[in-house]
């Protein structure tokens, strides 16, 4: 789905107060798998990008497209490609604003052979931690985790040269460095692909700003990656527009009085047809079986799926819907995500109730037995 030109992106409020703009890496965002025309580009000035990385390059056939949609090869692995041509972009701006968006394709696995290769001058990650959900379910973590963790650490390492190139033009001070990700990696334990789903392992993601007002600690209020445009442009002391979802998180970071949201909203696609709120300690998750999730975006008819206590079972291990014991929480928690349903757009739905499952009944899942 094309971005819509109807809606302005950060580029758009960061080239109006006079910032210069950058895009490199994967964009996602057009028509086009490989080279992005002009007027799908989201208005960022400079562009060294592709609309889809994985189909216009491999891990050591870095081919992105300039601002004229010239085809463009980098050298090197392709986390060091970008990251050597984020930090040209960075030497050469030193004296004005910029905004620069990198997006990486890692730690993403390759489509074209099911693989997360480790760099070539790497080696795997020898008997890596796994997370005890991926352990105790059926996936495909066992093989894989040791290049994923592999591309993690590359990430880690190229973050780290951002932030010396950075320290070593004097611009440390007077920049913000924000790390985030668009999902996590199930890796096959939840459905039969590695990263839709409604769970933890894919929608819990790892966000941390640097520099500026962002001086160390961390927020226990429930994040979302819509906040992200209104702290940046907050941050940045631009005006965030009243129509603009998301909330800026500015106020938590400054100590000021503010009021928080009491859950997190996902909507999933392509995979299932599903929708989830996150509390604190709940997660509640619908679903839209009779749905193709490749050509359906929503629906107006849903099940419910599942409901954890992510106090007491963050693995989501222990699916408690359909429990009498729970059933006064799920009545709750389905009004919670009615509402951010039609926060955002969508029509109320039909809610169907699970089937009631008394607890000496209630499903046992792979590996629960041994926890």
């Amino acid at each position: 789905i094309c971005l819509s030109s109807k809606h302005k992106t950060m580029a758009h409020y960061f080239n109006e107060a006079g910032y210069d703009t950058a895009y490199i890496g994967k964009w996602h965002l057009g028509t086009q798998r490989l080279a992005v025309p002009e007027e799908e580009r989201g208005e960022y000035k400079y562009w060294l990008g592709a609309g889809a990385l994985e189909a216009s390059s491999r891990p050591y056939d870095t081919v992105v497209f300039d601002n004229k949609n010239n085809r463009i090869k980098l050298p090197g692995n392709r986390i060091d490609a970008l990251t050597d041509a984020a930090i040209r972009y960075i030497d050469g701006h030193q004296t004005k604003p910029f905004f620069m968006f990198l997006s990486f394709l890692e730690p993403h696995f390759q489509n074209s052979n099911d693989s997360f290769p480790t760099p070539y001058s790497m080696k795997p990650i020898t008997n890596p931690y796994i997370p005890p959900d991926l352990n105790a379910l059926h996936g495909t973590a066992h093989q894989h985790l040791p290049g994923y963790y592999g591309m993690v650490k590359r990430l880690d390492e190229c973050l780290g040269r951002i932030q010396d190139a950075l320290r070593s033009l004097n611009l440390e001070q007077d920049t913000i460095l924000l790390f985030t990700t668009d999902h996590g990696c199930h890796f096959k334990t939840r459905n039969a692909e590695y990263k839709r789903s409604c769970h933890e392992s894919s929608i819990r993601i790892p966000m941390a700003f640097y520099g500026g007002p962002f001086t160390g600690g961390t927020i226990q209020e429930l994040i979302n990656l819509v906040d992200v445009a209104p702290t940046l442009l907050d941050a940045c002391g631009i005006a965030v527009p009243a129509d603009m979802q998301g909330k800026s998180i500015m106020p938590i970071v400054q100590r000021k009085p503010y009021e928080w949201r009491d859950c997190v909203f996902a909507q999933i696609s392509e995979a299932e047809v599903g929708r989830t709120i996150r509390t604190h300690r709940w997660k509640y998750a619908v679903t839209a079986p009779d749905r193709d999730p490749g050509r359906d975006s929503g629906s107006d008819h849903y099940e419910e799926a599942f409901l954890y206590d992510l106090e007491e079972d963050p693995y989501e291990l222990q699916n408690l819907i359909g429990m009498p014991s729970h059933r006064q929480l799920a009545e709750l928690l389905q009004k919670k995500l009615i509402r951010e349903m039609e926060k955002v757009g969508e029509a109320t739905p039909i809610i169907e109730k699970a089937p009631e499952i008394p607890c000496k009944q209630r499903k046992v899942f792979p590996g629960e037995e041994n926890q």
